[in-house]
């Protein structure tokens, strides 16, 4: 009967973790960006686009593809610290495991 209250108590701060660390991901803002800052975005903790920011001298419709690229790069950055800060923030808790779909 001990073994199923620890199990029990153990889930529950599971459970607990598991919402305090949704909470920061919500909250987390990380900046990325690329061609020396012609391009910056802003992603929150679960990789959704807060904000975007293009200085005007790259808005040439004759170079959008290099525009296009410059987006796709600003956010591969910006995404690359928010796996950063989450491997962070869960620091031991995996013992050094990475968790699929996470890191």
């Amino acid at each position: 009967m001990k073994n199923v209250m620890d199990l029990q108590k153990m889930l529950k701060t599971a459970k607990e973790m598991q919402d305090r660390l949704q909470q920061e991901l919500a909250v987390l803002r990380v900046e990325g960006s690329s061609g020396g800052g012609m391009v910056s975005l802003v992603l929150d903790g679960h990789k959704a686009l807060q904000s975007i920011r293009i200085e005007p001298e790259v808005a040439d419709k004759n170079e959008i593809e290099m525009l296009q690229d410059l987006i796709v790069a600003a956010f591969n950055d910006a995404a690359a610290k928010v796996d950063e800060a989450l491997a962070q923030k869960l620091g031991g808790l995996g013992g050094g495991l990475k968790i699929p779909g996470l890191f």
